[in-house]
């Protein structure tokens, strides 16, 4: 499975859906954003299903650093119906990524 472009546009249909999110608010332009887009797309096929994996650009979607106050890229989100669980922020070891994650599934 692929991770999914999340926008301002989707994001409200995706969070009232209660399912499992881990969300990659990453910048085109952000290198530590660059290095840990091929780890989100490896978490994507592994979890399979059981949970969303979405990535934002912060640039074509300003409202989500608002919404969670974000300040520093990447930043990874992890929502359960539809609420903030935790987060990670900066380019981290994908177990740290695989820890968070299985502890919403």
């Amino acid at each position: 499975m692929k991770a999914i472009d999340v926008t301002d546009e989707n994001i409200s249909a995706i969070l009232s859906s209660k399912k499992k999110l881990l969300l990659d608010v990453s910048a085109a332009w952000c290198g530590p954003c660059k290095m840990m887009s091929p780890v989100v797309e490896l978490i994507a096929n592994e979890v399979d299903g059981k949970a969303i994996i979405g990535k934002r650009d912060i640039d074509s979607n300003p409202n989500t650093a608002a919404r969670f106050g974000i300040r520093n890229f990447p930043t990874f989100l992890f929502l359960k119906d539809g609420k903030l669980i935790d987060r990670v922020i900066c380019a981290v070891p994908k177990s740290l990524l695989d820890e968070k994650i299985k502890s919403l599934l």
